[in-house]
């Protein structure tokens, strides 16, 4: 009798235990959910943690891993999470509606490190608003649903973007600030704020870029949030996904005096040709700015990493902001390059007086740099451009786009340049490849006998049609919709859709134009393969 009532006794407070530790966590459920969700100062995990949790492989299924997310054009989402370094393959969105897609990981994004995942937004989850951040999880389950209230999507269109730190001053990438090309805001009327509490003035305001005083009392401390305070009779702090940090260390490496900056988007296929042509005629150092390729792009920049080109990859996964990333360079390349080429990988730089020439030379183009003593100060070149039509081509030309295209309009369009990096006006306005310089420096016009950019704008169809939805114009924001039709970003004849225009192989042709295939069929043979057949080095 005695033990059956004993049993009966722990049955009951086993049950009680039991009762109480369900309730316990039922109510800290919440609690925990903010830990990992926080969308403007999230927790911040070190990569030796993050190293330690893999290791020991902990169930990163059992809850979500904390990140910030922003909803890009086309219903894409980025994923934002404070590991730089995973090593498992499968993760997925899992939205409040139940939903999951995965989450290809896309980027890391230095100052601090950070791994940027891309998915796509469900329809069923675009029918409410407002819309809400998906958690990430390192395995599917399908089973899972958020009971605690997710935070609200970031919005591309409103955003601090990026952020880097000189010896001088801090300078912001803000997207949705000044929203009409040379209709600024006044400084006056933003602040800076870093973290919750420091405060400094903004000293500049010109397109996406913003440049602010630095902090005084922040050196040595962790990483933190930094954005900009609207003024007005309720402020506004504008969301953000950048962080202040230290100035760079000035690299010690010799400074070349010639570089080349671009935007790239699965240009992979192409990327060798420009590198080889360009390396030959005098330009030390390549800079892509990666707007979220998706092909081998990576694996042809190491090959040529190891082959000795000096190639360096910066990701920059923001759309329409071709402007802002070049802005950006100057501050980034100031300390490893003299003078900048602001050209696109379909543009070469050719200049006629290199004819008779039967060899390359490293000396071509930095030769044709002006001299600041003797050319009254010229800090930039101007250099006109020729755009070359499909050429009658269906794809790719198998011995690269100088072999394949040789027919061109007849009229040169706009102008590419190449700056003295230390002469651009402190606000890093550009438009167009050209940027504003500081007072006292001058911009010389090249005529097209003296020096031209080849631009195979418009190549095969295949290739043209994946521009379509990419292409990173400055004045049409978006093809599909009929604005701004006389803008020269427009393709004549393309119409709202990528659908290839009646005649295209033919199109743009007006003049047949040989000088750069015929010179570079001089300089390039490695071998002939057949009597007529010729092999381009960039084809190796």
């Amino acid at each position: 009798m005695a033990g059956k009532l004993i049993r009966c006794n722990f049955l009951y407070i086993f049950t009680f235990f039991i009762f109480f530790v369900t309730l316990y966590l039922h109510f800290l459920r919440n609690d925990f959910s903010v830990v990992f969700s926080d969308q403007f100062y999230p927790t911040t995990v070190t990569s030796s943690i993050a190293n330690l949790v893999l290791h020991e492989n902990f169930p990163f299924s059992s809850f979500p891993i904390p990140s910030v997310s922003i909803l890009m054009p086309d219903w894409e989402i980025y994923v934002i999470i404070d590991y730089p370094h995973f090593h498992q393959s499968d993760f997925y969105c899992v939205f409040d509606t139940g939903e999951e897609t995965p989450a290809v990981p896309a980027a890391e994004l230095p100052f601090p490190a950070r791994l940027v995942f891309k998915c796509d937004f469900p329809k069923t989850a675009r029918r409410s608003l407002p819309f809400k951040q998906p958690t990430l999880r390192a395995s599917s389950v399908n089973a899972y649903y958020r009971n605690s209230p997710s935070p609200e999507l970031l919005r591309w269109t409103f955003l601090v973007y990026d952020s880097l730190t000189t010896d001088n001053d801090v300078v912001l990438f803000v997207k949705g600030l000044n929203k009409r090309r040379g209709i600024d805001r006044k400084p006056a009327e933003l602040t800076c704020i870093f973290g919750d509490a420091v405060r400094t003035a903004v000293t500049s305001s010109v397109q996406e870029v913003f440049r602010c005083k630095p902090p005084d009392n922040l050196a040595g401390k962790e990483p933190i949030k930094v954005s900009i305070e609207i003024a007005g009779p309720t402020s506004e702090v504008i969301p953000t996904i950048a962080y202040y940090t230290p100035p760079r260390i000035i690299s010690s490496q010799k400074k070349a005096k010639l570089c080349a900056c671009t935007m790239v988007y699965n240009v992979a296929k192409f990327l060798r040709e420009w590198i080889l042509y360009h390396s030959r005629i005098g330009v030390e150092k390549f800079i892509l700015y990666d707007n979220g390729s998706d092909d081998n792009l990576a694996t042809i920049v190491n090959e040529l990493v190891e082959e000795g080109y000096d190639v360096k990859t910066h990701f920059w996964l923001w759309p329409k902001t071709q402007e802002g990333g070049f802005s950006h360079s100057v501050i980034f390349a100031k300390d490893s390059c003299s003078w900048m080429m602001y050209i696109d990988v379909d543009e070469f730089v050719y200049s006629p007086s290199w004819s008779n020439l039967t060899q390359p030379s490293k000396s071509l183009l930095p030769s044709m740099l002006p001299n600041l003593e003797e050319e009254d100060n010229v800090a930039q070149i101007s250099i006109p451009c020729y755009e070359f039509g499909p050429s009658n081509q269906k794809e790719h030309p198998t011995k690269g786009v100088i072999q394949g295209y040789n027919c061109r309009r007849r009229t040169e369009n706009r102008h590419k340049s190449i700056v003295l990096l230390s002469a651009v006006d402190n606000s890093l306005l550009n438009v167009i490849h050209h940027f504003k310089l500081k007072t006292g420096y001058n911009v010389k016009k090249l005529n097209v006998f003296e020096m031209v950019v080849n631009h195979y704008k418009f190549q095969a169809w295949p290739e043209f049609k994946a521009k379509f939805r990419r292409r990173v114009s400055t004045y049409v924001v978006d093809w599909t919709k009929p604005s701004n039709l006389g803008s020269n970003d427009r393709t004549p004849g393309l119409g709202y859709s990528p659908v290839e225009p009646i005649g295209w192989k033919s199109k743009f042709c007006e003049v047949y134009d040989n000088g750069l295939k015929n010179l570079t069929h001089t300089w390039s043979i490695v071998e002939f393969v057949a009597p007529s057949e010729y092999q381009m080095p960039w084809l190796n």
